[in-house]
């Protein structure tokens, strides 16, 4: 077989896929359109009537809403149980409806309490609670669509089973603004030049396969061209402007979008006066140095106290992005992996800087939003052993965790402890009942005895001493109360493969890696009863392959405009760092297939990159 056969074949087979893809994608979008209900107004009403008592409509500049309307969503959210409402527009146009339905899964996103919120950013209907207990102010409307984005994406924290989204026909918007579309991504917590980078790689891909496989080429072709008509045309409530005339001009309107993207430049954050207070800050910090964020190298295991460690890796900080370089050693006699020299509290305290919180606390929100199957496994762990009635996640950053474990144990009254401020903003959400901020081991006498179930979800490895977390679990359990950890498995062997660009490796995060051997040997000690330990179902998708990517195209081009640079933000930076990003989009597409396959093999084999044990503490 010749190479022009094998490469012919080969785009046969990337022309069937994306057959498959666009295929399935179309299916979905009619799906879920059909899953959005059109209001259907009463009738005319006569003169003006009072404010809708209970609600407040937020509309976004140039929207209009009629009375009817207004009235219409107010019933539907009374009759559906709903305290946010998000209105679509029938004459969206055709992009944006399609957008929104890429995001949004009306049904699956109505129940589930972490899926981020998204909306079609143009009208809003929020019940009276909801309004206060955001803290929102009817004086001061939403800027622009951007900022209803932002806004959907809030409320629906605040009422995360709660949300819903309906069709309203009475809805008047202003057209689109291309020059603001890039801002409206970002606003969904997109990234707009990644996305321009895989859209035109997806047109180049379709142009490859009309050359190389022209009849797989012409279907793909024509099921992209199509797609808005064949989702939208014969639809239901939506009665987009222009749909024929966006449809004939589908590609060159991708085309130029994408574009038009790429060479935008990235707008002012909001708060300009912040980012640079923030920068002067960083700079100053950093003038000393980062050595001074090191203790003394420690010549032995802190778990086994084994002398002579082994260097496992040394690595930047290719989170963030911040200066200084790390090293993990392992003990020769217990596995243990351990950050050698360790970094001081002031340390801690600057490399945590802006990640969960701050400039960094969108994105961290984005992805612990995404892992409500994770949440709800860990839940149910419980159920052949226990009935959980008073529950203390520690280390619960936002409460994500104990947001998704109400479905499965509604009757439980889930409390949360972290060092961050995010604690108390999810007690204002709801998502936990109790709020502590401070560190465990300090507030344990305090809490002695209070809970039957005490969970630790990846914050073992972050902590200075393991074990004295440990001891102040024993305090806070009550007898026969159950202990549930998940941790990193530093024995996957992923870390090997992967080396500094495995993600669980975390640094200059995490401060101890221990196989479970260790920590079941530890608590055993402690007056435990290990009674269950995972691996395979511990795993975490997207965990091992993907995360390199990240790491690997973060690596090569930090991001020049962190307040945390040491170097100038030139444009040859700025434009050096887009283009890896765009080059890393096929190997995002990859690592994603491989990541895939990874989970299957993890759950066949029981062994992935993490693993979740549950112990009970046994009477006396």
């Amino acid at each position: 077989m010749t190479r022009a056969h094998r490469s012919g074949r080969r785009t046969r087979w990337v022309a069937a896929a994306a057959v498959t893809a666009l295929g399935a994608g179309t299916v979905r979008a009619r799906r879920r359109l059909a899953a959005l209900p059109v209001l259907a107004p009463a009738g005319p009403y006569g003169a003006p009537r009072p404010p809708l008592p209970g609600w407040h409509l937020i509309t976004a500049p140039g929207v209009a809403a009629d009375e009817a309307t207004v009235r219409a969503a107010a019933g539907h959210a009374v009759r559906e149980g709903l305290e946010v409402v998000d209105l679509v527009p029938a004459r969206l146009d055709a992009e944006s409806t399609l957008g929104l339905l890429r995001l949004l899964d009306p049904v699956a996103h109505r129940t589930d309490r972490c899926a981020p919120g998204q909306g079609a950013g143009h009208a809003l209907l929020v019940s009276d609670d909801v309004h206060r207990r955001a803290g929102l102010d009817s004086a001061v409307p939403p800027g622009s669509t951007a900022d209803l984005l932002r806004l959907v994406r809030t409320l629906k924290e605040y009422a995360p089973d709660a949300t819903g989204w309906a069709i309203a026909p009475g809805l008047t918007v202003p057209p689109p603004d291309p020059a603001r579309h890039a801002e409206e991504l970002r606003a969904r917590g997109l990234p707009p030049g990644l996305l321009s980078a895989a859209r035109l790689a997806g047109l180049a891909l379709l142009v490859k396969c009309l050359v190389s496989a022209p009849r797989w080429g012409a279907a793909a072709t024509a099921l992209y061209w199509l797609q808005p008509a064949v989702v939208l045309g014969p639809a239901r409530g939506p009665r987009p402007v222009g749909l024929a005339r966006d449809t004939a001009a589908r590609p060159l309107r991708a085309l130029s979008g994408a574009l038009r993207t790429l060479a935008t430049p990235a707008a002012d954050p909001p708060d300009a006066a912040g980012d640079t207070t923030r920068r002067a800050a960083y700079t100053a910090e950093l003038a000393a140095g980062t050595d001074r964020f090191f203790e003394p190298r420690r010549p032995d295991c802190p778990w086994c106290s084994a002398p002579e460690p082994a260097v496992r890796l040394r690595t930047p900080d290719l989170l963030q992005g911040k200066p200084g370089r790390f090293t993990l050693e392992e003990c020769c006699h217990c596995g243990h992996i351990f950050q050698n020299p360790r970094l001081t509290q002031d340390g801690l305290d600057f490399y945590y800087r802006d990640f969960y919180e701050g400039l960094g606390g969108d994105g961290a929100a984005l992805v612990l939003g995404r892992m409500s199957d994770t949440y709800r496994a860990r839940a149910e762990m419980l159920r052949p052993f226990t009935t959980p009635r008073t529950w203390l996640d520690v280390g619960t950053a936002a409460a994500h965790f104990c947001n998704a474990a109400r479905t499965v144990w509604p009757d439980t009254r889930f409390d949360g402890l972290d060092m961050g401020e995010g604690v108390h903003e999810a007690a204002r959400r709801g998502w936990i009942d109790t709020a502590y901020q401070g560190q465990f081991p300090d507030l344990a006498d305090r809490l002695a005895g209070r809970y039957d179930t005490v969970s630790m979800h990846h914050y073992l490895e972050h902590t200075r001493d393991p074990f004295a977390e440990l001891d102040a679990a024993v305090k806070v359990l009550a007898p026969g109360g159950h202990l549930l950890i998940e941790l990193p498995d530093p024995r996957s062997r992923a870390g090997r493969l992967l080396g500094r660009y495995w993600l669980p490796w975390f640094q200059p995060q995490h401060q101890h890696l221990m196989p479970s051997g260790n920590l079941e040997q530890a608590l055993t000690a402690r007056g435990f009863t290990i009674l269950a330990v995972q691996h395979g179902a511990a795993h975490q998708p997207n965990g091992d392959f993907l995360g390199a990517v990240a790491l690997a195209a973060n690596g090569l081009a930090p991001d020049p405009d962190a307040p945390w640079s040491t170097v100038p933000a030139t444009p040859a930076r700025r434009a050096a760092r887009s283009a890896v990003q765009a080059m890393a989009v096929p190997c995002y597409a990859a690592a994603l297939a491989l990541d895939a396959l990874r989970t299957v093999a993890a759950r066949a084999s029981d062994g992935g990159n993490a693993y979740r044990l549950l112990a009970r503490k046994e009477l006396g």
